[in-house]
């Protein structure tokens, strides 16, 4: 146990009272196909269940769970290059708490809790070929394109991944490399592991995949997430077609059949301004069948990863002091640099959503948000940053691989580089988990909460965050024991709509409660983005203050938290257990369409690259940011003007 997390299981108590309190309720009201006779506000609110059909830990007012839904193993062509050998069935081991090996040779295992729910998410694209390749009884063994694919030494690593990219990006990989019979084993193991894993009430798997879509390199990835057991019997994959809109028409043809899923996209950041274009893919310009098309099969963006975290960036948020979190600014697998910030950041994709409503009357980007690995260790909810072990097996498995230490074993960085040690490796952060709103832990109560939106994202910790907007909230909402079930009576939850209200102006419910395992909270910020004048906005609002400061000219001052670098030991006496408050917007404005999420962000602790460094006993790396705070989002609420 390390010393920062030891310190923090010693002021435990006061979270977990309070947990006990927020424990139950959070959000979501927006369900992508609603019934017709039903509001949205309604499909948000808590629908008690049979008391037969209660599942241990069930909460009418709903729990917060948190899961990983991007995973990948050794079926996924570019982790067994990686030296990766783990499987589905490892992955679930380790979601639960148990120790795999890592590809390195030492062991590796969580040190918080066990997770609540996992997708493994393997890439759809020959999926499970890669393996099949380095059995050398196999054929594919014997392809002039398979030698040389499965050295342990680093540089030949990245040398057989970019020719394997490459051959994938132009088409140019042997057809024996997407043979139906290696694809269906593969498909089969995934299946087949989740069925093995799932325990309703204590841990839920989803059965998933990746489609790894990256035309020119701009990436286009997302996540399919299936509902249940039904799913289909060949993944649909971006070989068959690039564009987005084609997954999305086949996922319309799965659901005609009873087949239910939902895409997630993630890393905008690596688009270059392609996953939130403002035209089509093909160049067409969007109208209100893309959009519900869109919306219908892709209710979530993943916006925090280990590959850095796509909330917004500094040049589309000048005005915000902390958009400077983890950005990554190359390609995918390349060391070619985004040109493009527009169009891939989640923020400004928000924006731009609620302008095209304004002017067309649809929306392609109104959606929930949720963090995940993306690991290729087989080892989801590895982003506990004194525990952090990157994401390509012998690739970033060292320090020395991941430029946190300097190379050869040498105590400091003179004679060296520290700007190029570990390349595009020192960008990535150690990010982020999904956290869903659900009355028990199922794939039905949790896959629902994800298609109405009541989801929020972390950068790792399991801080609880809350959400909600009403007009009729009782005076006395935060003394009342029962908060969370009057904001639901009274008002719609994160991923919800927000009608008018004559002569009203809306108030806004923000709680959010620390992980007991990770850093004190220092404040709380609602993100605001709205239309004026046929223009987006944006600005940024402290509403609550750790140590009992008050917000002054829209910030809190400072709280003066600060952490020992030399021992990575955080001040213990400065911020907050939990931040709530009940906030009114002072630029409200009843004809503008707006936006809203919060933002909850932690007191300052040490990234995982001055962890390395500390453990290593040598000089941290000076180009690295010695600190992170870490945070979690909330999904949005949308002020919608007119019904």
């Amino acid at each position: 146990m390390t010393k920062a997390r030891a310190t923090a299981l010693r002021y435990v108590a006061p979270a977990v009272v309070v947990g006990a309190l927020i424990a139950g309720a959070a959000i979501g009201a927006q369900t992508v196909s609603k019934p017709k006779t039903t509001s949205a506000a309604t499909l948000a609110k808590p629908r008690p269940a049979s008391p037969k059909a209660r599942l241990p830990g069930y909460n009418e007012d709903r729990n917060a769970y948190y899961g990983d839904l991007h995973v990948h193993t050794q079926l996924s062509f570019d982790a067994y290059i990686f030296n990766v050998r783990r499987t589905p069935d490892d992955a679930y081991r380790f979601a639960k708490g148990e120790a795999i090996g890592h590809a390195q040779g030492y062991e590796i295992r969580l040190a918080g809790g066990p997770l609540d729910f996992v997708a493994v998410t393997d890439h759809a694209e020959y999926i499970g070929a890669i393996r099949e390749a380095g059995d050398p009884n196999s054929p594919l063994s014997k392809l002039p394109v398979t030698q040389g694919l499965f050295s342990p030494d680093p540089a030949a690593i990245r040398e057989a991944f970019t020719r394997v990219v490459t051959g994938f990006r132009n088409n140019s990989l042997p057809a024996e490399f997407d043979s139906p019979a290696i694809v269906s084993k593969a498909w089969g193991e995934i299946r087949d592991a989740a069925a093995r894993h799932n325990a309703p009430g204590r841990f839920t798997t989803f059965i998933g995949y990746e489609y790894t879509s990256a035309p020119d390199g701009r990436n286009l990835h997302r996540n399919v997430i299936f509902k249940g057991s039904k799913v289909v019997e060949f993944p649909y994959h971006s070989n068959m077609s690039k564009d987005p809109e084609d997954l999305w028409r086949t996922m319309d043809g799965w659901r005609a059949n009873g087949i239910e899923a939902l895409a997630i996209p993630h890393n905008s950041n690596g688009s270059d301004g392609l996953m939130f274009d403002s035209v089509r893919l093909n160049g067409k310009p969007m109208d209100k069948a893309y959009s519900d098309l869109r919306m219908r099969n892709e209710p979530l963006v993943e916006m925090t990863q280990i590959k850095g975290t796509s909330e917004t960036h500094p040049s589309l948020s000048p005005n915000d002091e902390w958009a400077n979190f983890e950005i990554m600014e190359s390609y995918i697998g390349q060391d070619k640099q985004i040109t493009k910030f527009q169009g891939g950041y989640v923020r400004r994709a928000l924006q731009d959503g609620i302008v095209m409503r304004q002017t067309q009357g649809f929306n392609p980007f109104k959606f929930g948000l949720i963090g995940a690995s993306d690991t290729h260790n087989a080892a989801p909810g590895t982003v506990e940053e004194p525990n952090y072990f990157s994401k390509t097996g012998r690739n970033d498995g060292t320090p020395e691989l991941r430029g946190s230490v300097p190379p050869k074993a040498a105590a400091d960085w003179e004679g060296a580089d520290p700007a190029k040690a570990g390349g595009r490796f020192q960008s990535w952060g150690a990010s982020g988990l999904a956290g869903v709103w659900a009355e028990e832990n199922s794939r039905e109560a949790i896959y629902a909460a994800m298609r109405r939106k009541e989801t929020f994202a972390t950068s790792g910790p399991r801080i609880k965050v809350r959400f909600f907007a009403g007009y009729d909230f009782p005076a006395d909402l935060l003394t009342r024991p029962d908060t969370v079930r009057q904001a639901y009576a009274h008002g719609v939850p994160m991923g919800g709509d927000l009608l008018p209200a004559a002569n009203k102006a809306p108030k806004f419910l923000v709680w959010a409660v620390r992980d007991p395992s990770s850093g004190f909270l220092q404040r709380a910020q609602v993100v605001k983005g709205w239309v004026e004048n046929g223009v987006a906005r944006e600005q940024v609002f402290d509403v609550a203050c750790a140590d009992g400061l008050k917000v002054v000219g829209g910030r809190c001052p400072s709280n003066g938290a600060s952490v020992d670098l030399k021992t990575c030991q955080p001040d213990r006496f400065k911020g907050d257990v939990e931040l709530r408050t009940v906030w009114a917007d002072p630029t409200f404005n009843p004809k503008q369409r707006a936006f809203y999420y919060v933002r909850v962000l932690e007191n300052p602790s040490c990234r995982w690259s001055t962890w390395d460094a500390l453990r290593a006993g040598v000089a941290r790396n000076p180009k690295l940011q010695p600190t992170v705070m870490e945070r979690a989002w909330s999904s949005p609420i949308w002020f919608e003007p007119t019904a």
